[in-house]
Order: structure tokens, then sequence, then C-alpha cells
């Protein structure tokens, strides 16, 4: 009997995001509200006994950095294991839109992989080498949502209500350090605590500032760089009344409330959009599909 996992690798919208620092080392320092939602890739893993580790699904087009090999390596590499595994992954997730899609793929990987080896790594063995791999990549390890700290690597879980996003990625992607190196890059003046996000209604999504939950200061920077951004921005805050850009872009969300965030999943709004760009409604997630994959 072949052993064998399929595995989803979803992904997060930031609710807010603040710049608060800079670390000696050039990395900025941020704040945020990392929440699962139900758009998400699925890997298929395969346990090969001859050690070998082989993507079978991008052929020339996948990076020689791949994070999902990468994080494959990495555990093989760390426990010395001589079992490899032959990987496919149905990639539903857009690339470049900030809602940590390679991030998730990686976090699946080590817990998936960790399993099908037989390894029994706990979660806290994990974690430093999810953290070695991208700093997201213990977010989705955690499997929960959480108040986020650091360069992304300081979690603090917590529980949201169940909510419904419109979410759009335009076609442009803009690359990570052209947003941080921008003169458009906005800092936050104060340092704000999880005790004061109003995840209970929709202001930190309405334009309001109540407790400063009202922006991401990554946004200024990445409408300058791509008009796109904005016109994506615009187009959710006419139709849901409120918009924001997750992560370093380039997707944008609006949370979508009342009847329609009811029906969610059968709610489209894609029609109109320009040619190339992806729109999904979303739910945010209770906890991650595959919590309790590595005891603590």
């Amino acid at each position: 009997m072949r052993a064998l996992y399929d595995v989803p690798a979803p992904a997060k919208l930031n609710l807010f995001l603040h710049v608060v620092g800079k670390r000696p080392d050039g990395y900025h320092l941020l704040q945020s509200i990392f929440a699962l939602i139900d758009w998400a890739d699925t890997l298929h893993f395969e346990r090969r006994d001859d050690g070998a580790l082989h993507r079978h699904d991008s052929g020339d087009a996948l990076p020689p950095d791949d994070l999902c090999l990468r994080a494959a390596r990495a555990l093989q590499s760390q426990s010395g294991c001589g079992l490899g595994a032959d990987i496919h992954i149905e990639k539903r997730l857009p690339a470049g839109a900030g809602m940590g899609g390679g991030s998730s793929d990686a976090a699946s990987t080590l817990l998936a992989l960790n399993r099908l080896w037989g390894l029994n790594w706990p979660l806290s063995k994990l974690l430093p080498l999810g953290l070695s791999l991208g700093a997201d990549v213990p977010f989705f390890l955690g499997g929960t949502h959480a108040f986020v700290e650091g360069i992304g690597d300081v979690l603090h879980p917590i529980s949201l209500p169940e909510q419904c996003f419109a979410v759009v990625k335009p076609q442009q992607s803009i690359a990570t350090k052209d947003i941080f190196s921008s003169p458009h890059l906005a800092r936050s003046n104060s340092v704000a605590i999880v005790a004061g996000f109003p995840a209970h209604n929709g202001s930190e999504l309405s334009g309001g500032t109540q407790q400063g939950f009202g922006r991401n200061d990554l946004q200024p920077a990445a409408e300058a760089l791509s008009p796109e951004v904005g016109q994506a921005l615009q187009i959710l805050q006419s139709k849901f009344g409120n918009s924001r850009m997750t992560g370093s872009g380039s997707a944008v969300f609006a949370r979508v409330d009342g009847k329609e965030g009811a029906n969610c999943q059968s709610m489209t709004f894609a029609e109109g959009l320009p040619s190339g760009w992806v729109a999904r409604m979303c739910r945010s997630l209770e906890v991650h599909p595959l919590r309790g994959w590595a005891d603590n």
C-alpha cells in the first residue's frame, strides 16, 4: 500500500499592518493580524524509499529556491531521514499577492512529511525550521489566527469571528524589496496592543482609525508602484464600502457584511474586472485544517 497524503495550504489576509520600527540588520518591525481564509493550494505527497525529492507539477518553470522543496530538504537534512517524496501542487493561490501562498505551501510540506516519514517531531521543533525558511512560515504551522509582531515571527494566537471577504489580485505583482525601499512607505507612530483590535465589527476596514487599526502601512508605497492596486481598492470600496491591501500586495480585499456576507460562497463579483485579474469570495477559517498534525 502506497504511503501518501493530500493536504491543503490556505492563504492569509493581513487585517491591518503597521510598520513600527527597523532592526539594525535592516529588517522592518511589523505588527499585524494574520487571518486564515479558505482559499488554498492542495499538495500531494507520496513517500519514496530512495531518499529522492521531486516536484512534478511545474516542469522547467520551477525556481531553484522553491520554498516547498527547500522545506522538504531542510526537514530531511535536520532529521537525518533517508526517505524522500514525490510532490505535486495544485496551485490555486496567485503568486505575488501578499497572501502567503509560498509560505503556506512550505508549512504544509513540513507538517505532511513529518507524518509521512514517521518523524513525529513536535511543533516546537518544527517552528525554528519553519522560521529559517521565511518569517511567515511559523504562522501557518501555528494553526490559528494570530496577532503578529517582530519581522512576522512573534505570534500571539487569537480568535476571530467568522467573516466573509471579497479578494482581488490584479495582474501586476510588486517586489517586496521595492515596497520597503519606497519613499512612500508609511510608518506607525505608536505600538498597538492586541486587546485593542476591534475584531467584533467592520470598523477596522471601513477607513476609520479606531485604535489605529485603519490601515496597511505598505499600501501607499504599493499604490505608487502599481496603479492597478489603487484601481482594485477603488472597485472594492465602491461595491462593499471598504477595502485594504493585504501584506505587501498586490492582492486587496474587502469585508462583506449583511446579507451578502451570509451568502458568501454563492456570491460572484468578478464580472467586469480587467483581463488577467483574479477574484474570489473567501470565508475565514476557524483554525488551520492541519492544526494538530504536530503535537505541542
